[in-house]
């Protein structure tokens, strides 16, 4: 392992010293070579950080309304358990009952898959507003 990492030192050293020996334009186009690549590297950082940032929001933001819909579910739960309660002798009128509570969940559930996607889109608009920028 030793023989291999000083095998690996002399071919560094023999790059360096091809460096030092060539003309100095060979240089200044490796040096430019170099800054372009770390340009580059930059510009992807930045990129990927924008779009971490840009996720984490959209978790938090998902997040939220996640438990917002969780808490609305169990209001509506509650509510419909108490007018189950209260409706329980009159079975004719039950079943229309339960006909517009599912009537009701589904333009709950209409309604959240709707606020979703605007902000899906949303989201994704002002991240193609910042690619627009960063171009």
């Amino acid at each position: 392992e030793v023989q291999k990492l000083n095998q690996q030192l002399e071919e560094k050293n023999g790059e360096i010293q091809q460096m030092i020996n060539q003309p100095p334009y060979e240089k200044e186009r490796e040096i430019l070579r170099l800054q372009k690549t770390l340009a580059e590297r930059e510009k992807a950082q930045a990129t990927s950080d924008v779009l971490c940032r840009s996720l984490t929001d959209e978790t938090h933001q998902l997040q939220r309304k996640l438990a917002s819909t969780a808490e609305m579910c169990q209001h509506l739960a509650k509510c419909l358990e108490e007018k189950q309660r209260k409706e329980k002798g009159n079975s004719d009128d039950q079943i229309p009952t339960q006909r517009s509570n599912q009537v009701f969940l589904q333009l709950l559930y209409n309604e959240t898959s709707l606020q979703a996607l605007i902000c899906n889109l949303q989201e994704e608009n002002r991240m193609l507003k910042q690619k627009v920028a960063h171009v």
